[in-house]
């Protein structure tokens, strides 16, 4: 079985963020944290399938540098302040091939769990 990689950029909770990709993917996924622009250039080289990064807003500091260099058709915001998302959002999400996401900081514990099942069960 193939190990996804998956780096954490963004501006806020990164150890957070690793953590609980590490909790929940185990031995299913390597896990590194990066500078925004040394995480997008990795998704954008091959060298990790994913990004993850957190902000106040889930989209500016979170995917700010992965929007420059992956472009937005490859970026999510998967939640907005005051909105979460659920299973079915994060689904489409990687069934349209988005390989950067980002977050609220505030939804880090509850979102980052689900996202990994995600793309461990793709």
């Amino acid at each position: 079985m193939k190990t996804v990689k998956i780096v954490v950029g963004g501006q806020l909770a990164k150890e957070k963020i690793a953590k609980l990709i590490r909790e929940t993917g185990r031995e299913k996924v390597s896990v590194t944290v990066m500078q925004d622009i040394q995480a997008a250039m990795a998704v954008k080289n091959g060298v990790a399938d994913y990004y993850v990064g957190a902000c106040n807003t889930g989209g500016g500091g979170a995917l700010a540098l992965a929007i420059a260099i992956l472009g937005m058709p490859l970026c999510e915001t998967l939640t907005p302040p005051g909105r979460s998302c659920d299973e079915a959002k994060i689904k489409t999400a990687l069934s349209n091939g988005k390989r950067a996401f980002g977050l609220t900081e505030e939804h880090v514990p509850q979102v980052v769990p689900l996202l990994v099942k995600q793309i461990i069960e793709q």
